[in-house]
């Protein structure tokens, strides 16, 4: 029998939707909106950055970024972000989730403004300074991933959890369109500003001074929302969960929330010490080995093909001729054109995919969702690949776009949302930022292998059409296949996650039981006290 759970606990979970909720999700969701603006505004301009930077005169094309160099700008964050979620994962259990919260923003913005500030001249220090500022912006990103989802679920109520986490999360949505957004307008102004022709009349005036300004404010503007929500972050109260299970203090549990309910909940006494097993032990593998290689294996599977797409997103556009040849622009119209393509298929795909987990999560649940995701993933990449040449004549692009865009979609109605929601709510809360943390960075392990295998793997099979610098590869349509197979896998590993749909967290971690466990064990050795033998 489980034991009856605290009062405090139980006061969160039955409480009524309220102004509160939402509070903690803007503040929480700010900080994902900009690590999605972050990460992905940097995709807007490497193009920008190899004309700057890489130009080589009497080339036929404009430059580019060398294979490493892109491969160091562009995943270099993903390598701080990894090792963030697993160190600030673990902080988080140590120190509690509000004294760490604060350290992760401060270092976003400071690391956002370093990225823009990026010094030198030549450009192996302009590059080095970003990747730099890069790494250490990824370090604070990660922090966020599990110490938002665990905040989040630790606020919210039993019957709407799902769809707070999730729009927690869906705020990378408005981050993505926001940062195809702003480019789109800074880079008209500049082009309105400072006429320039194409790179096939004249390379060097195609690419003005100027251009270089654009990158930087671009980079640096992230900077803002994260500095707006820091002081909020600052006066949010420790969670009830974390004070109550973890630090074992009841009384301030429930002083911290009937101020946020605005309730009166009765402060308990202190809880019996329970006899707690360790993170990787023998009981923690029986309970909840399953779950945690459940929860990374998906989210890193999901990872590989999620940012695989994003990353050959804007060669695909090429391919389909969303975005004209390099040579027939200057610097900045290609800077304009790539952020309208990504702005499009943001506001197409990723944004409504988001919000549609949002409103089904808590109805549908989210072992179904996820599902569904992975299969759907699954369906519409072989859809795009099979026929890959048919898709590449000019007749049927839009074809190939809203192929495209509906896998988009079904991973972020899918599971590029459930793979977050899920280790939030299905761990106990000692561990719950840890394990959020592990799963978070086994998905940052699938993004760098999306990201960089198929950078490579993506080229083209004749030597003499792949990119400046990189050897040949399997072509597109045998990545798509490939990947294909990878959300196949995804769909299988789904079935060791548990459903954690309309349930209390301490119901979904065993913490009821190990209580009612320990509480029995005190009874039993009392009994045995009492029971003095007769001489």
């Amino acid at each position: 029998m489980a034991k009856e759970q605290m009062q405090v606990l139980n006061a969160l979970d039955v409480a009524k939707t309220q102004w509160y909720h939402f509070t903690a999700i803007i503040i929480a969701g700010m900080g994902f909106f900009t690590d999605a603006y972050d990460l992905f505004c940097i995709s807007l301009v490497t193009k920008l950055l190899g004309r700057i930077y890489y130009h080589v005169d009497g080339a036929a094309k404009p430059g580019s970024l060398p294979p490493n160099v892109s491969a160091a700008v562009n995943g270099v964050a993903f390598c701080g972000t990894l090792t963030g979620q697993l160190f600030f994962g673990w902080l988080g259990d140590k120190l509690g989730r509000k004294k760490v919260y604060g350290m992760t923003l401060m270092m976003m913005v400071i690391c956002s403004v370093g990225s823009g500030l990026s010094f030198g001249h030549t450009p192996k220090t302009v590059m080095v300074t970003l990747c730099f500022f890069r790494f250490w912006l990824g370090f604070g990103i990660g922090g966020d991933y599990p110490l938002s989802a665990t905040i989040m679920s630790e606020y919210s109520n039993k019957k709407t959890r799902g769809a707070f986490i999730a729009a927690v999360f869906a705020m990378q949505g408005f981050g993505i369109l926001a940062g195809g957004i702003f480019a789109i307008i800074v880079s008209a102004a500049f082009n309105a500003m400072y006429d320039a022709p194409s790179y096939a009349v004249d390379p060097i005036r195609s690419t003005v001074p100027q251009a270089d300004y654009i990158w930087r404010i671009i980079v640096m503007v992230g900077a803002l929302p994260a500095a707006m929500t820091y002081y909020s972050r600052t006066k949010m109260p420790e969670t009830a969960r974390y004070t109550a299970l973890v630090a074992k203090n009841t009384a301030k549990a429930a002083a911290d929330m009937s101020k946020v309910l605005q309730v009166e909940i009765q402060a308990e006494p202190e809880p019996e010490k329970a006899k707690s097993y360790g993170l990787f032990s023998k009981e923690f593998l029986h309970r909840h080995g399953l779950h945690l290689l459940g929860t990374a294996s998906t989210w890193f599977l999901l990872d590989i093909a999620f940012y695989s797409q994003n990353l050959f997103q804007k060669d695909i556009f090429s391919a389909v001729g969303w975005i004209p040849a390099a040579q027939t622009m200057n610097a900045i119209e290609e800077v304009y054109k790539i952020a309208r393509a990504q702005t499009l298929i943001a506001l197409c795909s990723t944004v409504p995919g988001y919000w549609f987990t949002v409103a089904f999560i808590d109805r549908i649940g989210r072992f179904k969702i996820q599902l569904m995701g992975f299969f759907f993933m699954t369906v519409f990449m072989f859809a795009l690949a099979i026929p890959y040449d048919y898709w590449t004549h000019k007749d049927h692009r839009i074809g190939f776009v809203a192929l495209y865009s509906l896998t988009f979609f079904f991973a972020n109605f899918g599971p590029n949302a459930t793979t977050f929601v899920v280790p939030a709510e299905i761990f106990p809360a000692r561990f719950r930022s840890t394990c959020h943390g592990i799963s978070s960075a086994a998905g940052k392990l699938g993004a760098m292998v999306g990201a960089f295998g198929f950078l490579y793997l993506a080229q083209n099979k004749d030597k003499t059409k792949t990119d400046a610098g990189y050897p040949a590869g399997i072509g597109v349509k045998n990545s798509l296949l490939l990947l294909g197979v990878v959300n196949i896998l995804g769909f299988l590993f789904t079935f060791l996650v548990p459903e954690a749909n309309g349930k209390s967290l301490e119901e979904m971690s065993g913490e009821n039981e190990e209580e009612a466990g320990t509480s029995r064990e005190l009874e039993q050795s009392h009994s045995n006290n009492r029971t003095v033998p007769v001489a």
